[in-house]
């Protein structure tokens, strides 16, 4: 059986500690860069807000209700988990949905779309509006 010496586990110690203060910095810096992100964009918000409600429309017409659910507002998110979400999305009911456009007030923004859906038998296509909210420096969807 081969023991370390007192100054091979310093070593090793000192390693560990690097590794996971540089794994840490690494993270931190990426929280800083993709929040940056949010903040330096400088579109107008009717076209930040199209792109969101397209990109959640389309999570949700791919059944991928978790990103779905990121795009719901914070407020929304702190009474109503993931699995209770879940629970009220009738998965693979969209066939398609396009987002026509966003009229947007400084802190709120109506979404047209328009969704397909198969009924009886058929695909039908119905105009729908929604609601966006400004909080903080990004936009959520306002379900109700």
């Amino acid at each position: 059986m081969t023991s370390l010496s007192t100054q091979q586990l310093v070593k090793a110690g000192f390693l560990g500690m690097f590794r996971i203060l540089f794994a840490r910095l690494v993270l931190m810096g990426l929280a800083v860069a993709i929040s940056a992100c949010a903040v330096l964009d400088r579109r107008p918000p009717e076209a930040v807000v199209k792109d969101r409600a397209q990109a959640r429309w389309d999570a949700l017409v791919k059944g991928d209700i978790e990103a779905a659910y990121g795009y719901l507002s914070p407020g929304y998110r702190s009474f109503t988990s993931l699995e209770q979400y879940t629970k009220s999305v009738s998965k693979g009911f969209w066939k398609s949905v396009v987002v026509n456009d966003a009229v947007c007030t400084a802190d709120s923004c109506e979404v047209g779309a328009t969704i397909e859906y198969e009924f009886q038998g058929r695909r039908v296509k119905s105009p729908y509006k929604e609601k966006w909210i400004r909080e903080g420096s990004n936009w959520w969807f306002v379900a109700g």
